[in-house]
């Protein structure tokens, strides 16, 4: 596919108008020794782009910073975009709202902490019971989602999107307290955005939607007794396994969540061609990096939490069955009354059973013997 051939430098002219290329074979140096030549007509364009993140992640955070950082590369320094941690340029849950409003050009954060304006910005990023990360790219890119969320981005915000990164099945949170039964989730105050907060609710929890640079000292004075965030290793990064010994799984809430690179449609209009083919192309090459880098690093920053005291813990069945009926439920819900959400769901469900299908076939049970055999080997 066109996407995924390595470019080994950026030739301008032949870039296509709807083509996506991954540039993981072009250096920085190559870019920049090509780039003026070929682009000496094209104009200076600088921008600022808000994410939802603190510095101090450097997976997540990192990929906004990579974005930048190769746009750069490929227009030898011409389309300048400046990445801001959270709170710099905005709230860290309010990237959308400043780049819908044009205060800012772009920003880099998770579509799921603007469900409040509408719920179907959820599928952008993850959902309840959803698709894995390999699962959620198929559908955005080539299952028609990307098109149909762009469609109403455009419409609803005027912003255009592109997925940004991923960090994979997320794990299921941090508790100061062991879980077993539905009836141990009443009444808890949870930090849990999204989709998979609503569904909390519906199972007695208390729910808070906590920017990820608040979360420690939020658990550490008691304010809530639990949160969810990523996984082992920005987990660790955030210090949140100093103030809670309880560390479950499977994330059932993120499956495979996917961040966007978000641009306001009237900034994006004003771009040349080229330079949306290179924002386009770095977003891509992130959204694969970053989920790379997460599968890299989260096994040994799992060692490193039970090694100091952390306890695993699986959510136990009822509390699985409980969420994922009271997901569905919830989906029907919002579909009766908003038909914007009606329209994605609908094509997004229909997806999910045409893949689930495919890998329970195939994939699943390949996964299914070899982790059999892995305490025999």
């Amino acid at each position: 596919m066109e996407r995924r051939k390595l470019l080994k430098t950026v030739v301008y002219g032949t870039i296509g108008a709807t083509s996506v290329s991954l540039i993981g074979g072009c250096n920085n140096r190559a870019a920049q020794n090509n780039a003026p030549n070929a682009s000496a007509s094209l104009p200076n364009v600088t921008w600022q782009m808000a994410t939802s993140w603190p510095v101090s992640l450097d997976t997540i955070y990192g990929g906004a910073k990579d974005i930048c950082d190769r746009v750069a590369a490929m227009t030898g320094g011409k389309f300048k975009i400046t990445p801001r941690a959270a709170g710099e340029l905005a709230p860290p849950l309010e990237v959308l709202n400043v780049v819908s409003q044009g205060a800012v050009q772009c920003g880099h954060t998770a579509s799921y902490y603007y469900i409040g304006r509408s719920p179907f910005t959820a599928f952008g990023c993850a959902v309840p019971f959803g698709l894995t990360a390999q699962q959620q790219n198929a559908w955005l890119y080539e299952g028609g989602g990307l098109k149909l969320l762009q469609e109403l981005y455009a419409q609803k915000f005027g912003v255009i999107q592109f997925p940004a990164g991923s960090s994979g099945t997320q794990m299921g949170g941090w508790f100061r307290k062991e879980i077993s039964t539905v009836k141990d989730l009443q009444g808890l105050k949870m930090r849990i955005p999204g989709l998979g907060g609503q569904v909390m609710g519906k199972l007695g929890v208390t729910v808070q939607n906590l920017p990820g640079g608040e979360i420690f000292q939020a658990l550490q004075t008691g304010a809530i007794d639990a949160a969810e965030w990523i996984g082992p290793y920005d987990d660790e990064k955030l210090g949140l396994n100093k103030v809670a010994q309880f560390y479950y799984y499977p994330g059932w809430w993120e499956p495979g969540p996917v961040w966007e690179l978000q641009i306001n449609l009237n900034e994006w209009k004003k771009l040349p061609v080229e330079y949306q083919e290179i924002l386009k192309t770095a977003a891509y090459e992130v959204n694969l990096t970053m989920l790379a880098r997460y599968d890299t690093l989260n096994n040994d920053a799992l060692g490193r939490l039970v090694q100091g005291g952390v306890k695993l813990q699986k959510y136990s069945d009822e509390i699985l069955d409980a969420a994922q009926t009271a997901a569905f439920e919830l989906y029907d819900e919002f579909a009766a009354k908003d038909a914007d959400f009606k329209r994605v769901y609908e094509e997004w469900k229909q997806f999910r059973d045409r893949v689930y299908t495919w890998d329970n076939l195939n994939q699943a049970n390949f996964e299914r013997f070899v982790y059999s055999k892995l305490k025999s080997q």
